[in-house]
């Protein structure tokens, strides 16, 4: 019987970073300064040169288990032991002070005896530079200190500093308290200060949640995944990556192992459609502030990703790391940065528009997003017969996407919307006939002897971003045509329970082996379009079942086992779930005429 792998990690933040905790307690992933910076913590990749931060039983007989304080990102991790019980409590401080948010790089960790005298051991070993430099330690009266980093790094504790500098057990018989710092050191009462940082992030977490707006349909998933999602945006620039990781394979042995810690335009749009369904329209604001300098920045073309801070390329190269569970490569920095993908033109466009016609965002003042609308529409018109790589990005393949020429078309609609809202009557005309040209290079992607739309002009293929032409209002999902469509595609590339392979035919890598979450999702939303509401809720809740012991889902579940892969949480899921529970939310509320 093959192993059903999982990700046994949690993940907290701020906005400022963000950092995984496994079920032992072990900060097994943090990068500081930002999310795309050189990892502090980095056991997930090397066990060895990773480093580490854990919290441990002295002995290894224990169980251990793992839980988010309600309706937050703190994290609590449970011990049992042969001589005690005790939880550590892991966060990163967040909430408002003197009118704006705070967000430190600093990680608070909260050791709690439950019960009994349990013997714990707690190690703290930050590296720098991807595991190439190992700081000494330089001991304070009630710190220690590791040199050579970028920043000072400085871990305050009451735990007797011995007992860290040599990894000595000792008994938990009273709380003890660890502050690690990234450039400014905790100056200030350490009990005091954990307690009442923890109360206000509780406090800011649970006000945040309150003024989500969802159903009831399955809301704690739809929650988590919020909450999940929201530590993704980078707030001092608005930048939304991925995910937080780098490298954890898409299948052992495949070779697709990415850097997901950027910005993708297509990603972003995702995300930020879904937190806006919630009623979280401040990201967006955030993200407009980041496409704006991205315009101000750029000539003509956009490229599909961005560093989180634009001031680099985020240059391909490949680690000297043993890798996740021993898979290779380990890469940071991304090759698709060069890629051509003219579907984020669109997507940038789709992602404006509720700045324009939402009258709870809408401003008087539109001159910066206006100058982005035009350029976005003048490059649609201007790539509308040309081949890019792709949404999959394709290393090696150049084709007239469909998907392409969607966001061609959802983008021109969204660009006549907002020239009828501004009165531009130029505009509208450029627009409308851009949404034509889309829509002919859409149908001529069709299939006519099967009844599907394909892959790609004069390609035979298929794969999963054509459900997006149902749920994105292309084909009428009452239609004849739509319902061939989703039938066609049904028998190509689902699984049996319901999971979605991004496409079957080979590519760069060879054949794809594990099925791609999101696409799962947007099936189930497709269904749910067309009214097979029952059909929808039953893949829904086997879906969700794909998530680890918090609901947190990765990118890539394998098809036999329900295993995870792939880089970790993923966005991409988390939208998925949040679009298809709002969907079936909506068709279980129509109302019913008596």
């Amino acid at each position: 019987m093959m192993e059903i792998h999982k990700y046994n990690y949690g993940i907290i933040g701020n906005c400022a970073y963000l950092a995984l905790v496994d079920t032992h307690a072990n900060i097994g992933w943090m990068c500081w300064p930002r999310f795309d910076s050189s990892f502090i913590f980095g056991g997930l990749l090397d066990e060895e040169a990773g480093g580490s931060f854990s919290i441990q039983p002295e002995w290894e007989n224990y169980e251990s288990s793992q839980a988010y304080i309600y309706n937050t990102n703190i994290l609590e991790t449970t011990f049992e032991c042969e001589d005690g019980i005790f939880k550590v409590i892991d966060f990163a401080p967040r909430f408002r002070q003197y009118e704006r948010y705070y967000k430190p790089l600093m990680l608070v960790r909260k050791i709690i005896p439950v019960k009994g005298t349990p013997r714990i051991r707690v190690v703290c070993n930050p590296v720098g530079n991807y595991g190439e430099f190992h700081p000494e330690k330089v001991f304070g009266s009630s710190h220690i200190r590791y040199p050579g980093l970028e920043s000072p790094v400085r871990l305050t504790t009451n735990i007797p500093l011995n007992y860290v500098d040599t990894e000595q057990a000792f008994v938990l018989n009273e709380t003890k308290h660890c502050i690690l710092t990234w450039g400014v050191p905790l100056e200030g009462p350490l009990e005091s200060t954990v307690d009442t940082f923890l109360e206000n992030s509780t406090n800011y977490w649970r006000n945040w949640v309150m003024n989500t707006s969802t159903e009831n349909f399955h809301q704690n998933a739809v929650i988590r995944s919020a909450l999940t999602l929201k530590l993704h945006q980078y707030q001092d620039t608005g930048a939304i990556i991925a995910a937080a990781t780098t490298s954890l394979p898409e299948f052992p042995g495949s070779g697709r192992n990415w850097d997901y810690r950027f910005c993708w335009m297509r990603d972003a749009h995702y995300t930020i459609k879904a937190l806006n369904d919630l009623s979280h329209f401040g990201i967006l604001k955030h993200y407009a502030n980041f496409i704006e300098n991205i315009v101000l920045n750029e000539d003509q073309r956009f490229h599909p990703l961005y560093p989180i801070t634009i001031d680099h390329e985020p240059v391909e190269k490949i680690l000297p790391l043993k890798g996740y569970r021993g898979e290779r490569p380990v890469r940071v920095g991304n090759q698709a940065y060069e890629h051509i993908q003219n579907d984020v033109y669109g997507q940038v466009l789709v992602t404006l528009l509720p700045l324009f016609s939402d009258q709870r965002l809408v401003s008087k003042e539109h001159s910066t997003l206006l100058r982005i609308v035009r350029h976005c529409l003048k490059m649609i018109e201007e790539t509308m017969d040309e081949p890019d790589n792709g949404l999959w990005e394709f290393r090696g393949i150049s084709q007239k996407h469909s998907y392409t020429f969607l966001f061609h078309w959802a983008g021109a609609n969204a660009a006549l919307k907002i020239a009828r809202s501004v009165g531009d009557k130029t505009l509208e005309e450029q627009a409308s006939r851009a949404s034509e040209a889309a829509s002919d290079m859409i149908e001529a992607c069709y299939d006519t002897e099967r009844g599907v739309y394909t892959q790609a002009v004069g390609s035979p293929n298929l794969d999963a971003s054509l459900l997006q032409l149902i749920n994105m209002g292309y084909l009428d999902p009452k239609s004849e045509k739509a319902k061939k469509h989703l039938a066609v595609l049904e028998q190509e590339l689902k699984t049996e329970s319901g999971l979605f392979y991004r496409y079957k035919h080979v590519d760069d890598f060879g054949t794809p082996e594990s099925t791609f979450l999101i696409c799962a999702f947007w099936y189930v939303e497709a269904l749910a379009r067309m009214d097979r509401i029952q059909e929808a809720i039953a893949i829904f809740e086997k879906l969700i079942q794909h998530g680890n012991h918090l609901g947190l889902l990765s990118e890539d579940v394998h098809e036999k086992t329900g295993s995870q892969y792939g880089n970790f949480p993923q966005t991409y899921s988390h939208v998925g779930l949040i679009n298809a529970a709002f969907i079936i939310s909506k068709k279980l509320d129509k109302p019913v005429f008596l």
